[in-house]
């Protein structure tokens, strides 16, 4: 964590800490603001009261603290991963090799001979992704990519399964980014994510599902999305470095249980849906994906409450509640 505040200090950024009732309880660095869990639920917002606590969503509450304050753009990790020498700002429009063939492409193939897949990988499409084709790596094209995912060294973001057979570290290539152009799938996590204004409304976090699957469904969502905007996601060689906080394993491997049974139908889901272009869409299209995985029986229709809290709560910093 001090070498990410030397890092936002550098890029002139701060660095906001959601709390949750186990704590911090203070944060003692330059330029930090920590938001307890008290703070949080003082604020006039809908959605902090709603929020369970102990929980991964707190995240939520910073998400729409740093929007209230103008941020021209969100970069959200966790407290395991330390800057590389490679971190740097970035741009929303950013140079990569664009992926066309559709459906389920394995982005950790191409930064890495050793077999491995992102966590929230479907598992039956895991060994088809070992044959993924070479890219022509002089086809670089400039793209609007207003969500981007850094890879992380060390210990990568994986699942379960190849953490409980595999006990590698892990250090990735430095080759050129990858675009996922429309129709073509990669969950993506909230360690290194870059995020522009334009898709401020998907950074919501769900809260009705398990710890392990909150930020790979998001991810889905966010990605059919984006594809309204005109824009595509984006992941880039790797500028962290993880040192894994302590995980139960076996406790993990439970949490994403409903993932590895439901992750190809969630995207199938997204995909037949009819959404709307444009940025200002962005809201409605969110709704009618968590309306469409609701019908399907991937969220309780109690979801739908959090997310209309946050979308209300969202319009209000947007319109000049400074937080």
């Amino acid at each position: 964590m001090r070498k990410l505040g030397r890092s936002l200090q550098s890029a002139g950024a701060r660095l906001l800490v959601a709390g949750d009732r186990k704590g911090p309880f203070e944060y003692a660095l330059p330029d930090a603001e920590l938001l307890t869990l008290e703070q949080q639920l003082a604020l006039p917002l809908r959605l902090g009261g709603l929020l369970p606590v102990n929980h991964y969503v707190r995240k939520n509450i910073g998400y729409l603290v740093a929007i209230s304050r103008g941020a021209s753009c969100i970069y959200e990790t966790d407290d395991d991963n330390a800057p590389n020498a490679h971190w740097q700002p970035r741009s929303s429009t950013v140079k990569a090799i664009p992926i066309r063939k559709t459906g389920w492409h394995n982005v950790y193939a191409h930064f890495s001979k050793t077999f491995l897949w992102p966590r929230g990988f479907p598992l039956e499409g895991i060994e088809a992704s070992r044959k993924t084709a070479s890219l022509d790596r002089t086809a670089v094209k400039s793209v609007f990519s207003p969500i981007q995912q850094g890879l992380a060294d060390g210990n990568p973001d994986v699942d379960a399964i190849w953490r409980l057979v595999q006990s590698s570290d892990i250090r990735f290539a430095r080759k050129k980014s990858l675009a996922l152009q429309r129709n073509v799938w990669c969950p993506f996590n909230s360690q290194t994510t870059w995020w522009w204004p334009e898709v401020y409304p998907l950074l919501y976090l769900p809260s009705f599902c398990t710890f392990r699957m909150t930020d790979i469904w998001r991810s889905f969502i966010a990605q059919r999305c984006v594809w309204e905007l005109g824009g595509v996601i984006t992941f880039h060689a790797p500028e962290v470095v993880q040192d894994r906080n302590e995980h139960n394993l076996l406790r993990d491997f439970q949490d994403e249980v409903p993932g590895y049974l439901g992750n190809g139908k969630i995207c199938q889901t997204l995909e037949k849906l009819t959404l709307r272009p444009g940025r200002e869409s962005a809201p409605q299209n969110l709704i009618a994906c968590y309306e469409a995985l609701v019908a399907n029986g991937t969220f309780p229709a109690k979801e739908l409450r959090l997310l209309k809290a946050w979308l209300a709560d969202l319009e209000k910093v947007s319109g000049g509640l400074v937080l």
